[in-house]
């Protein structure tokens, strides 16, 4: 299996990654190494892929996966879960709990303080920047002047094509989102869900901001991608503390 490594400045303890198309046993749309079970991949690949995952990367336990819902819900991996949180982000603060998220377009945040001691991982589309996921998941972590956030793969801003009531749902919440848009018609917009985040950030308190260099829709060989192909895998951004 391939993967980025986030490119960060944090503690030693702190792994950051995302994961890269290929390398597993899905067949078809979900070729190679999709690591979700919703998308109506076999169920066989699924497993055999998380299974690789965790051996390659020497995971030390199975990440918690989410039932991700566009909301901003976040669980916070405390103990060992018993069942599939609903939630968009997940905060973990011991060692060895692995945090991830999946994602095809939207936006993986990566989150850490700068002693290496709290994390997290958010999966930001539009619908979860706009009722704040970011925002609420900084407050629930630690202070916002001692995070770092990375952000991974996502679909890039020359891609993502939005309807008019998209940006004004922005605006109405906040006029500086109209920099994160570009008009394409009288009704439709090219957003740019990597400047929505660091503005979000940053208005949080979060200065230190690394990653938002790749486009899914644009590296078929590297990343899924929902917009380009609708029948698709999903990737995984994960982030955990070794002890």
């Amino acid at each position: 299996m391939r993967f980025i490594a986030a490119d960060w400045p944090v503690p030693e303890q702190v792994v950051a990654l995302t994961t890269c198309r290929d390398g597993g046993v899905s067949q078809g749309g979900f070729t190679s190494f999709n690591l979700a079970n919703h998308v109506d991949d076999q169920a066989t690949a699924v497993i055999s892929n998380k299974a690789t995952l965790r051996r390659e990367l020497g995971l030390p336990e199975d990440p918690v996966w989410l039932n991700q819902v566009h909301g901003c819900d976040i669980y916070q991996l405390d103990g060992v879960a018993t069942n599939v949180p609903q939630a968009d982000a997940v905060i973990a603060r011991a060692t060895n709990r692995v945090c991830a998220v999946l994602t095809a377009d939207c936006l993986p945040v990566l989150l850490c303080n700068k002693n290496g001691t709290a994390i997290a991982a958010i999966h930001a589309g539009w619908r979860g920047l706009l009722a704040g996921i970011i925002e609420k998941t900084v407050a629930q972590l630690a202070p916002a002047d001692t995070l770092l956030a990375w952000l991974g793969p996502a679909i890039g801003p020359g891609e993502f094509e939005v309807g008019a009531e998209v940006r004004d749902a922005f605006m109405a919440r906040d006029s500086i989102s109209q920099q994160a848009f570009r008009q394409v018609d009288e009704s439709h917009y090219l957003t740019d869900l990597y400047a929505l985040a660091r503005m979000r950030l940053l208005q949080n308190g979060v200065k230190r901001i690394y990653g938002g260099e790749h486009c899914t829709y644009n590296a078929a060989d590297q990343f899924y991608s929902y917009r380009r192909e609708p029948i698709t895998g999903r990737m995984a951004s994960l982030i955990w503390l070794q002890a």
